[in-house]
């Protein structure tokens, strides 16, 4: 059984999380800038094997994409033809940047620390793949 990754992406920062080969727990991995995604996930994907891929899907309030969603869009074409075996499922991400800042505050990092925005990146990430394990 391959892993699951999850992608937060942004437009400068994104964030990764990964599950364990039995796809049982989500660990964060790591925030990459966003212009070197691919090549990250090349080199990934040539040591680690992966099944599936998760992208938050970011919507306002009312439902209606976020002003992000037509950059995640030129990524997912890039993603497609770089690597077209593997599956990718969009996941609602709406809150899980305030759900990451909360996480930080409850596990008792120091402002300085909080203020750390790749670390947030990452904590969304493994949020997203945390409520699609749970939810599946």
């Amino acid at each position: 059984m391959g892993r699951i990754l999850a992608i937060d992406y942004g437009t400068k920062r994104t964030g990764i999380a990964i599950t364990d080969e039995l796809q049982l727990i989500a660990s964060g991995l790591t925030t990459v800038s966003t212009n070197e995604l691919i090549s990250f996930l090349r080199d990934y994907f040539a040591s680690e094997k992966v099944e599936l891929i998760l992208v938050g899907e970011p919507t306002q309030k009312d439902g209606t994409p976020s002003d992000v969603e037509e950059e995640i869009q030129k990524f997912l074409k890039k993603f497609y033809k770089t690597f077209p075996a593997l599956e990718v499922k969009r996941v609602d991400e709406r809150y899980t940047s305030k759900m990451a800042f909360q996480t930080m505050i409850d596990s008792g990092l120091k402002k300085k620390q909080r203020r750390n925005k790749a670390l947030i990146d990452e904590i969304s990430a493994t949020i997203i793949l945390q409520e699609y394990l749970y939810n599946k």
